[in-house]
């Protein structure tokens, strides 16, 4: 697809409202539209019919407010992603701006404020944009400006404006710095700086985020964002996981590279992440995710701290908490699976108790019926899917064990002094194997989904790699991504700058609800167009069923692949990996591009070759006969009375010679040239062998010259369905090439026999014979060989070549082998034709 041009986006900037930057936006388009310049003026309040100024297509467009929020139902949910297709399609666009509006300095103006219901854009926005011009006045004049017009707006002291003030011209001079260094192309990131923050769920998580992307734009350093996946989170509620994708998306669009790490140790495993990555700063919060445990437990921080002693770890305070954040576990209560549990529960603590009676009858110590309830709620555990069920198990063991093994035997009670500690002994000790057994069950199974996920991109690079074109490539890639997610899934080709028709993959089980293709289609058109995510859990079209992503390899757009998640979003790693699996699959795309290219590319030059040989070749060879006959004639002409009849008749031999020579040679170039463009038809019939033997021997005629041409036949009525013209063509090539490759007196003998149910025709001569090293390249284009032409006239190499592609057409084969005791032979076969005979 063409590029269009980008346009160009000034924003008007102010730290609040009132300070007068839609004036000065509406006044720098007046301008604009006096120096000639078609100019549209929305109305920032109103919503804008996105679709009709793409159509308009202004030079320049004034849109005030590009923090709005669009209304349901619109493309983009966010004004400042209207604002960015307007670009893309290369309309300038004139907007306003305030220092509220910017998402890194949200918390810094809410606390200034004390309001946080700011609409945000981006930082990237802001700092990429071609022209900020900030609209500065002084608080006191602010005020009273504020005060005389009687608007109703967010009226601030001249102090809560003096430090809004202050936080715009830090921003405005934070983007100049940005500014300078890409322009003086120094390195992205300084050696050695590298900040990493942690994601959770917890609703302070964004401020972290965004302190620790100001102080990755402090230090100008690379920006990392890691999640530690734990066995919980399988549990998390649909809340939590929502604002996980939230603080996820947050993360991105401040700048940060998202990763994941999977562990139930989470301050080891970021300790970990963080030296293998060459983290030198850590930026957590104070009610960071935290675990209840039983005896308690030092902090996340502190074991980070000793973990990692040589780290860098900010602690960023949460004034709105007064607790620690415990992310809460999703409660599901099934009733066939809750019965399905205490079933369970209830059936190994009566086999337990049953067993434990057996050890009791013969005479077992208390000991090791104790054992056998531990054994017990450890069964439990790896059974049922909740904690709670060992816990039941454990104190019901204590009780049943007290109530039948005791004394008194029946009763609750226990006389002996040690009891109460056994029983508690016995209560912790089987408590605590089955919190560990369900514990490692869960690792077990968050092992098996990780090794799940690893084998299936590993599956991936293989199908990839397999795939032999474009629609294999998307089809392992489609299937590969079904097998990751469960879900539907519809993929698009794109490369032409046109989407395909969807085609559809289903999981196992699931039963295929193909898309409205009317619906879907803009938004998948959209997507191949823009190059960006859109549909469901998006901020554009997202009244789609179906996520879609680009087949991308940087700006050049594939494909475009759909995932169905309407009221299903993925979460952090499916959303990691599947982008994997597409990046592997837009190279593979790529590479199959390239290759196609290639391949194309050196058929043209072969091409180009062929036909500059080709062209230098017949240049040559028409020369020569066309010389002699031209010669040949104007003897004739000038002469013609002083030549006797002997050497009239010399002359009227040579000119025959030559003519019948350049006719060959035509023949040959439009055979070759059927040849090459694929419009070689055959017009079969059934024909006689010896018929067609006969005909090329009229054709040779004089070319035999002192040769003895003999034809042998076993049988003279073999029949076989041919174009008899081609099959002419192809004994005259071979029994003319003999004529030229041996000496006058020389013996040619073609031989006829059946084959079983083909006919073979083989050409023989006595002649000096062809080296076993050129008897493979004889059959190939312009080969001529090394052994010299008997009449020294030059061979075009096209006869031999034309004879192997008309025989294989006819569905025959075509070879050369040595004669007896010297000489060639090339033999070729014909499929034979039976006829049945009434009489």
């Amino acid at each position: 697809m063409a590029q269009t041009q980008k346009g160009r986006l000034k924003i008007f900037f102010s730290y609040a409202e009132g300070a007068g930057k839609r004036t000065a936006m509406l006044k720098a388009g007046l301008q604009e539209r006096r120096d000639g310049r078609d100019v549209l003026v929305l109305n920032g309040r109103k919503e804008m019919n996105l679709e009709q100024v793409l159509e308009c297509h202004p030079d320049l467009v004034l849109l005030d407010e590009m923090a709005h929020k669009n209304e349901p139902g619109s493309r983009h949910r966010r004004r400042y992603q209207d604002i960015e297709e307007l670009l893309k399609s290369g309309i300038n666009v004139y907007t306003t701006a305030n220092v509220g509006n910017i998402e890194g300095l949200y918390d810094a103006v809410s606390a200034i404020t004390g309001i946080d219901d700011w609409e945000r854009i981006p930082d990237e926005i802001f700092d990429q944009a071609d022209q900020v011009e900030l609209i500065d006045i002084e608080p006191p004049e602010l005020l009273e400006r504020l005060e005389k017009s009687g608007e109703t707006v967010r009226l601030f002291t001249v102090e809560q404006l003096t430090a809004l003030r202050e936080a715009a011209l830090r921003r405005c001079a934070d983007r100049m710095k940005h500014l300078f260094l890409r322009q003086r192309k120094e390195d992205t990131f300084h050696v050695g700086e590298h900040i990493l923050v942690c994601l959770s769920s917890a609703p302070s998580n964004a401020k972290i985020i965004r302190t620790a992307a100001r102080m990755a734009s402090a230090f100008n350093s690379q920006f990392t964002a890691l999640f530690v996946e734990t066995p919980d989170f399988g549990a998390a509620t649909p809340e939590n996981r929502q604002r996980l994708i939230e603080n996820r998306a947050l993360a991105e669009q401040l700048g940060a590279q998202i990763e994941t790490v999977y562990g139930e140790d989470i301050p080891y495993q970021i300790a970990e992440f963080a030296r293998l990555s060459g983290v030198t700063k850590i930026v957590l919060g104070r009610s960071i995710v935290t675990r209840k445990h039983l005896f308690g437990k030092t902090t996340l921080t502190e074991q980070l701290i000793s973990y990692a002693p040589e780290m860098d770890i900010h602690i960023i305070p949460d004034g709105n908490s007064d607790r620690a954040y415990q992310p809460v576990r999703a409660k599901k209560y099934e009733k066939g699976k809750i019965i399905k549990n205490i079933a369970a529960s209830a059936g190994i603590l009566f086999g337990a108790t049953l067993l434990s009676q057996c050890f009791y009858q013969f005479g077992f110590t208390e000991a090791n019926i104790i054992m056998v309830y531990i054994l017990g709620v450890l069964l439990t555990s790896a059974v049922v899917t909740h904690q709670i069920y060992s816990l039941v198990s454990s104190i019901a063991s204590v009780f049943i064990f007290n109530f039948l093994f005791t004394h008194p035997r029946f009763s609750l009670m226990a006389y002996a002094t040690g009891y109460p500690v056994t029983f508690i002994v016995m209560f912790l000790t089987a408590y605590i194997t089955g919190t560990f057994a369900i514990r490692y069950k869960e690792q077990a199974g968050q092992s098996a989904k990780i090794a799940h996920r690893t084998k299936i991109l590993f599956d991936t690079d293989q199908l990839l790699a397999k795939a032999g074109n474009k629609e294999e490539i998307l089809n392992a890639a489609a299937e590969q991504v079904v097998k990751l997610l469960g879900r539907n899934i519809v993929v698009f080709d794109g490369e032409d700058g046109k989407l395909s028709e969807p085609v559809f993959f289903s999981p196992k089980g699931v039963s295929e609800t193909a898309c409205s293709v009317g619906e879907e289609w803009s938004t998948a058109e959209w997507v191949l167009k823009n190059n960006h995510a859109a549909g469901a859990t998006t901020d554009t079209l997202s009244d789609a069923r179906y996520m879609y992503l680009a087949l991308r390899v940087n700006e050049r757009v594939y494909g475009v692949m759909g995932i169905e998640a309407e009221n299903n979003p993925l979460d952090a790693s499916e959303h990691g990996i599947l982008l994997s699996i597409l990046g592997e699959c837009a190279l593979a795309l790529e590479n199959e591009k390239n290759a196609r290219e290639k391949e194309a590319a050196a058929i043209l030059a072969e091409s180009e070759q062929l036909r500059a040989n080709l062209l230098r070749t017949i240049s040559h060879d028409l020369r020569t006969p066309l010389t002699t006959i031209s010669g040949n004639a104007s003897n004739l002409l000038s002469n013609a009375d002083y030549f006797d009849d002997e050497t009239k008749k010399q002359i009227y031999g040579d000119i025959y010679d030559d003519s019948m020579w350049l006719i060959d040679l035509v023949e040959n170039l439009l055979y070759a040239t059927r040849i090459e463009e694929g419009r070689m038809t055959l017009n079969t019939s059934m024909e006689l062998l010896s018929d067609m033997v006969d005909a090329a021997l009229k054709y040779i005629g004089r070319k035999a010259g002192k040769h003895r041409i003999s034809v042998a036949g076993e049988d003279d009525l073999l029949l076989v369905r041919a174009d008899a013209k081609l099959i002419v063509q192809v004994i005259v090539n071979i029994v003319d090439n003999a004529i030229k490759y041996t000496a006058p007196d020389s013996d040619i003998l073609i031989t006829i026999k059946r084959d079983g149910d083909m006919a073979e025709i083989a050409v023989g001569d006595n002649g000096e014979g062809i080296p076993d090293g050129e008897k493979e390249k004889v059959f190939e284009k312009f080969y001529c060989g090394t052994n010299k032409i008997a009449d020294n006239r030059r061979s075009l190499g096209l006869g031999l070549y034309l004879c192997k592609a008309i025989i294989e057409a006819h569905g025959g084969t075509i070879c050369v082998t040595d004669n007896h005791p010297k000489g060639t032979v090339f033999r070729f076969t014909l499929p034979l034709e039976e006829v049945t005979l009434h009489e």
